[in-house]
């Protein structure tokens, strides 16, 4: 089957258009413009892009206190639970005038022992 010259002349003339043969096939989009000066692109209506707005800074800084604030109030916390669970054992060890459940005796130490590592690994920060 051969197909006529004409109709493959028009497959390949109708991807260029009907521009009247003047090289021009579309009209060129506009160009992107960016925002005037003091305007934003951002939505928060900030443009920094260097990350040097104060209002950010002022936001992190609060940010690092409440959670400084928050850590302080935990070790406080933690730590005296600690001191309560050590003077609880010393109590039980000299008041007791028969022998302690071994099995007693290593729960409570090693309740001790983890809560004082993580007193420990939270005062590294």
């Amino acid at each position: 089957m051969k197909v006529p010259w004409a109709v493959l002349i028009g497959a390949v003339l109708i991807p260029l258009g009907a521009s009247g043969g003047n090289g021009q096939s579309r009209q060129n989009p506009p160009p992107i413009m960016s925002p005037p000066p003091g305007t934003s692109n951002s939505p928060l209506g900030r443009n920094d892009p260097m990350g040097t707005d104060p209002l950010n800074g002022r936001m992190e800084q609060q940010q690092i206190r409440s959670r400084n604030s928050d850590r302080q109030k935990r070790l406080v916390s933690d730590t005296d639970r600690l001191v309560t669970l050590v003077k609880q054992l010393k109590e039980e060890v000299e008041t007791s005038n028969k022998p302690l459940e071994p099995n007693d005796v290593q729960k409570r130490a090693e309740e001790i022992e983890k809560l004082a590592k993580s007193v420990k690994d939270r005062m590294k920060g």
